[in-house]
């Protein structure tokens, strides 16, 4: 290799990580007029406290789901095998585990859910419970597992 090219390889390298520097410190958009942006959470831990687990191998997959819970409503004891963690718009849900933890979770709150951990969850109220979760998993793994 060249000298000239070792130089521009180094500076690009350079220039990478100063560029990554700054963009990890701006890319909440604070400095654009106009725009506001509310870190909700960010975190390497449930709700409960375990700390979230490596990614696993194989390519990546985002799945975006909204749920509605009827005032009543509840899902079964189940479990994630993908990190999912999501925002409350609307009521209050309940989540419950399998070993007796339990958060109420109320409109406008994030919420970071368990991975690999008995859960269940209901609406104790009387309106709907408006629920956005995001999962982060790879192509062929289940986001949810029921109890059987």
């Amino acid at each position: 290799m060249t000298l000239p090219k070792k130089i521009l390889i180094a500076f690009a390298l350079t220039y990478s990580w100063h560029s990554h520097a700054e963009d990890t410190q701006k890319h909440y958009y604070t400095d654009i007029p106009g725009v506001e942006a509310n870190v909700l959470i960010k975190t390497t831990k449930s709700w409960n406290g375990s700390t979230l687990p490596a990614y696993s191998e194989g390519q990546p997959e985002i799945t975006i789901v909204r749920y509605t819970f009827a005032p009543g409503a509840s899902i079964p004891m189940h479990m994630h095998p993908v990190i999912n963690a999501g925002v409350l718009l609307k009521g209050e849900l309940n989540i419950l585990t399998k070993a007796g933890e339990k958060v109420i979770v109320k409109a406008g709150e994030p919420l970071v859910e368990l991975f690999k951990e008995w859960h269940l969850g209901s609406n104790p109220g009387t309106e709907p419970v408006d629920l956005i979760i995001v999962y982060a998993g790879t192509v062929g793994t289940a986001l949810v597992i029921r109890e059987h």
